[in-house]
């Protein structure tokens, strides 16, 4: 008898659907190297979760992403009633940016609860914590040593600055408070500490699952 699926597939279209029309709209108004952002990368294997239903690829992208997400929504909502907390959603309100754009990235405000319920129906994968702080140290490392620091090139303003964070908050200057060795150290061990652990151990004690253990002739 065939397994019924995990995920439906109404969500499971839907989602597909976002991503043919975000992805080429990304590549072509920002370019590839928009896709090394946390957020990016997260849609792709929380599009691979969707069809494979596998519960380390839904993992992954809710250890790494949820909190910051719904950080973002707190944001957003805030800039929304006149009360910016940390301005990292004033781009949604910035009306020189195309309103079409500005939908697109409506994902960030329902990835996380997206992530939430594949969690649900799948399961916690326990290996995520430590493939989600992979991922992220990694492409800090790219972002860091292969793209462009803060502020935009006049000459290509649409070209992504700061991916990651990896120079500060801000997309128009890199931070000056500390060397930048130590706010690499922040981003290298604060964020598997303060953000992805504590996900995890939330996830796991909901909704933990052990990894299955191969079997051997």
């Amino acid at each position: 008898m065939q397994k019924a699926a995990r995920v439906p597939l109404p969500l499971k279209l839907a989602f597909t659907a976002f991503m043919m029309v975000m992805v080429p709209f990304y590549w072509k108004a920002y370019g590839p190297t928009n896709f090394l952002y946390f957020c990016d990368v997260a849609m792709f294997l929380t599009l691979a979760a969707v069809w494979t239903e596998s519960p380390l690829l839904a993992s992954l992208p809710a250890v790494g992403l949820i909190i910051p997400q719904i950080v973002w929504c707190v944001d957003f909502l805030a800039t929304l009633v006149g009360a910016p907390l940390l301005g990292m959603t004033a781009y949604m309100f910035n009306p020189s940016i195309p309103l079409f754009a500005r939908g697109l990235s409506s994902f960030h405000a329902w990835l996380p609860f997206v992530l939430l319920f594949l969690v649900a129906r799948l399961g916690y994968d326990r290996r995520a914590l430590f493939g989600w702080t992979a991922i992220a140290w990694v492409l800090m490392a790219i972002a860091r040593l292969l793209l462009p620091a803060p502020p935009p090139d006049p000459a290509n303003p649409n070209a992504p600055v700061n991916v990651n964070y990896v120079y500060g908050f801000s997309d128009q200057a890199a931070q000056n408070f500390m060397p930048d060795w130590a706010w690499l150290t922040v981003l290298y061990v604060g964020l598997p500490l303060l953000v992805f652990l504590p996900t995890h151990l939330l996830l796991n004690r909901w909704r933990g699952t052990r990894a299955p253990v191969p079997a051997f002739a």
